[in-house]
């Protein structure tokens, strides 16, 4: 028998497998399959290892990094991915993640459950270096995806240039560098016919 740490380390590892099954609005590149939350995780994290010299700080801490975008999602195994311009279902969102994120991290050994919780709030606040290049990845993947999609997810009704430049404006703090290749990536948008101006 497993100790009582090692089977609640399993049972949480059972449960954020559902997040497979969570589906985000992007679509993967090449196909018309809406992405999991699972590869958006670890394309984020594929992202933070190459991209990291573009970050605010040049001390940062890129396991923390890597830490929180591995976990920023796990709420949405109860709390549901949210399309990013749904002001409807943004009203929510924080009461609906806040609960998932106690009864998921509340799983693991508390030591481990505490620490899982406080990157997820750390990620949440934006405060930290860290906080704000996870972020600024968060918010430029599914930019790349739109944009390799020919603005699959930017066809939707009420999408448009100023929304998508306000979703990712975190990567001006965030990523310097990287938020001029937003605008690039934008306003080439624009001019194909992918985002509406």
């Amino acid at each position: 028998m497993p100790s009582e740490r090692l089977q609640k380390q399993i049972d949480f590892i059972v449960e954020i497998d559902k997040m497979k099954k969570i589906f985000r609005q992007n679509v993967v590149i090449g196909t018309n399959r809406n992405e999991n939350d699972a590869e958006h995780s670890w394309h984020l994290a594929v992202m933070a290892m190459l991209l990291s010299e573009y970050a605010e700080s040049k001390n940062l801490d890129n396991l923390k990094v890597l830490k929180m975008i591995l976990i920023h999602d796990l709420v949405e195994i109860d709390a549901g991915d949210t399309f990013c311009y749904d002001e409807k279902g943004y009203e929510d969102k924080e009461e609906r993640e806040r609960k998932a994120a106690q009864r998921i991290f509340s799983i693991l050994p508390p030591d481990q459950g505490r620490e899982i919780l406080e990157l997820w709030q750390e990620f949440e606040e934006l405060k930290t270096p860290e906080a704000r290049f996870a972020a600024s990845l968060d918010r430029l993947q599914p930019l790349i995806l739109n944009y390799h999609t020919q603005g699959h997810t930017w066809q939707r009704p009420g999408v448009n240039k100023e929304k998508v430049y306000k979703r990712n404006e975190i990567l001006q703090k965030g990523a310097p560098e990287l938020w001029k290749y937003v605008e690039e990536i934008v306003e080439d948008s624009i001019k194909k016919g992918y985002l509406k101006d």
